[in-house]
């Protein structure tokens, strides 16, 4: 009958997907997934407000998302695990009177027009209108970085609520490579046994073994039971003292049944 001796195809797994709000930087993270991961791994950026769909619509695996240090109520559909802070800062017009300052408190700012980054549709258009001298916007520092202009500068401000970059994803999702890009989030290292990579390459390693052990426990239940007996090197010797000791008794059966002479 004739079989397929062809190897079994196995379908790679789907890139992982990343979406992240502005001021975001993933590379190192990503960096660090490809050294360690053949799986593929695409990201991009998203809005601060959509983020939170892009997971729920299944466009994105995992995100990175922004939330305020305090008062953040984390939706009972999603994973979420905060990363690192974000220092605010004010930006203004590079001939403003912010420009004297290298450090500024948010009682500094009384009497100034604070413009409101959703309101301007974003930190681009924002600092555009921070350029033309209409007012001040406060925004993380990263987002400042992200969008800086030689007409504007940023000055950290102290005595502003904080806000924290955190990593999200679907409640209850099964697919391992999330797990393994949040460990890689949070600095474990590629040989940390909470890595799922490492778990299953140690499940692996004791099947190998358990499998090994059966395959010698065979091995020594089929090659039978008590060893032989040596050989003399001399065959028939047994019988041949046999057949000696027997051939004496006869002579002795034989000689006590002679016939009596007759008198």
């Amino acid at each position: 009958m004739p079989t397929d001796a062809s190897p079994r195809q196995t379908r790679p797994a789907r890139p992982l997907t990343l979406a992240y709000v502005p001021g975001v930087t993933p590379g190192k993270w990503i960096g660090r997934w490809t050294e360690r991961q053949d799986r593929e791994l695409h990201s991009y950026q998203c809005g601060e407000d959509t983020v939170f769909d892009e997971l729920r619509a299944g466009r994105a695996d995992l995100v990175f998302v922004r939330v305020p240090e305090e008062g953040f109520v984390r939706p009972p559909d999603l994973s979420v695990i905060a990363l690192y802070e974000e220092r605010p800062v004010v930006a203004a017009a590079k001939d403003s009177a912010v420009a004297a300052f290298e450090e500024l408190d948010l009682a500094d700012l009384a009497g100034e027009n604070l413009l409101d980054l959703q309101d301007m549709g974003g930190a681009d258009v924002g600092m555009e209108v921070v350029a033309s001298g209409a007012g001040l916007l406060v925004l993380p520092m990263s987002v400042a970085k992200l969008y800086s202009r030689r007409d504007v500068v940023a000055r950290p401000l102290t005595g502003f609520p904080a806000t924290r970059i955190a990593v999200a994803w679907l409640e209850g999702s099964e697919d391992a490579g999330i797990e393994e890009f949040v460990g890689i989030v949070r600095g474990r290292t590629a040989n940390s046994s909470r890595q799922p990579s490492v778990q299953e390459e140690q499940k692996t390693t004791a099947r190998q073994r358990t499998k090994e052990r059966q395959s010698r426990s065979g091995e020594k239940a089929g090659s039978g039971g008590k060893p032989a007996s040596k050989s003399t090197g001399r065959p028939g010797a047994r019988g041949s003292a046999g057949n000696k000791a027997g051939g004496a008794k006869g002579g002795k059966g034989g000689k006590s049944g002679k016939p009596r002479r007759s008198r």
